[in-house]
């Protein structure tokens, strides 16, 4: 830490300046992009759209070596790290540095995750969150001589890089999960009963809920809406014991969700309930639900905002086979899904330790004082 402060006495001796990411960037979208395209034209190139993870893959690109993506809808305000080639789409802001000699890449990258909060107070939160180019081009961003850049970088991608080897050791685990899940699944043909999905359990959606409400009423109750995070934590609940979801619209369209105890499930997230817990357990029938996502996310329609209508939905067909087989086979899954998913044990809570960590040197080197902030 004393190095960079050092440099930053030495190379920028008035104070860093700061410059408009507008003035620093060009910044636009990719071409329309939906799933049904994917499908057609499968391929290697990961397919980045309005969230963290590819949309999917693709035979074409269209963008290469311009790694640095902002999410203009969905995941509205993420900021997202692609290497090589990839297709960029319609709700992903590309941030191409104009001048690599006076700006890093990777420094402005790590300046984004740090100024999260600016950038999602930009954007505009009523109806489908979104965030329009021209407010994003005034985000102000601190520009200190390169060789501070470069040392900052340095730092801080050493911490993402242990997090980058506990994650692909995570991705293992699932995989090794997700081969035991699938064959444990796997039934003959008339070896078990299958059932319409609106036969055994009640399907219906949350309360309307946005980023202001909770900012306004914050609290320990997490929201559970339209991806597989939390949006955020509010001070009231409107589900208890009641944990999987499907998200109904957005970017995370069909993905399954689970969350114990009381929480604020919102309008795009789809309660699932068991009706006869005494024939159907909630976390076999969890599992089949994670193996069958392919199938749930071919019920959604991808023209316009992705959506999953309930009506299709109840009519996916499950497997219930007798009861002391469901529980053997929710014992095997959960001990697997522990050690992947558990946020208090395993590989994922060395991961967010890391990430805290990351976070904290991040926020502690990349606090540079605003003109204004000087000036008070």
């Amino acid at each position: 830490m004393s190095r960079i402060s050092e440099l930053i006495a030495e190379r920028c001796p008035q104070d860093v300046p700061f410059m408009a990411l507008g003035d620093i960037c060009v910044i636009k979208t990719g071409p329309n992009i939906n799933k049904q395209v994917i499908a057609d034209r499968p391929g290697p190139y990961p397919v980045i759209n309005s969230g963290r993870d590819p949309l999917g893959y693709v035979d074409h690109f269209n963008t290469e070596n311009d790694p640095i993506g902002i999410a203009s809808r969905g995941s509205v305000g993420l900021v997202t790290w692609t290497s090589g080639r990839f297709f960029r789409g319609n709700l992903n802001y590309s941030c191409t540095v104009k001048n690599p000699a006076q700006l890093d890449t990777r420094f402005l990258y790590h300046y984004l995750l740090h100024v999260d909060a600016e950038i999602q107070a930009l954007a505009t939160h009523q109806g489908i969150p979104a965030l329009n180019a021209g407010a994003l081009k005034t985000l102000l961003v601190p520009v200190p001589s390169k060789e501070i850049q470069i040392e900052i970088v340095r730092i801080l991608d050493a911490f993402t890089e242990l997090t980058a080897e506990l994650t692909a050791e995570l991705t293992a685990r699932k995989k090794q999960y997700n081969h035991y899940r699938d064959q444990l699944l796997r039934f003959e043909d008339g070896a078990v009963e299958w059932m319409p999905l609106g036969v055994i359990t009640t399907i219906k959606t949350g309360q309307s809920v946005n980023k202001q409400m909770i900012s306004a009423n914050p609290g320990d109750y997490p929201v559970i809406n339209s991806g597989r995070e939390p949006l955020g934590f509010i001070n009231e609940w409107n589900t208890e014991e009641d944990p999987i979801g499907i998200t109904s619209r957005g970017a995370g369209v069909g993905s399954i969700t689970w969350q114990d105890g009381r929480y604020f499930r919102g309008n795009l997230n789809y309660s699932v309930t068991i009706k006869d817990t005494q024939k159907v357990r909630i976390r076999y029938f969890y599992h089949v639900l994670q193996k069958m996502q392919l199938e749930i996310q071919a019920l959604c329609t991808y023209d316009g905002i992705p959506a999953l209508n309930a009506g299709n939905l109840k009519e996916l067909k499950v497997p219930v086979p007798s009861f002391a087989e469901q529980g053997r086979i929710e014992i095997t899954l959960d001990k697997f899904d522990a050690l992947t998913n558990s946020i208090t044990e395993g590989l994922p809570r060395e991961i967010e330790l890391r990430q805290k960590q990351y976070e904290y040197y991040r926020d502690l080197l990349l606090s540079f004082p605003k003109p204004e902030e000087v000036a008070a």
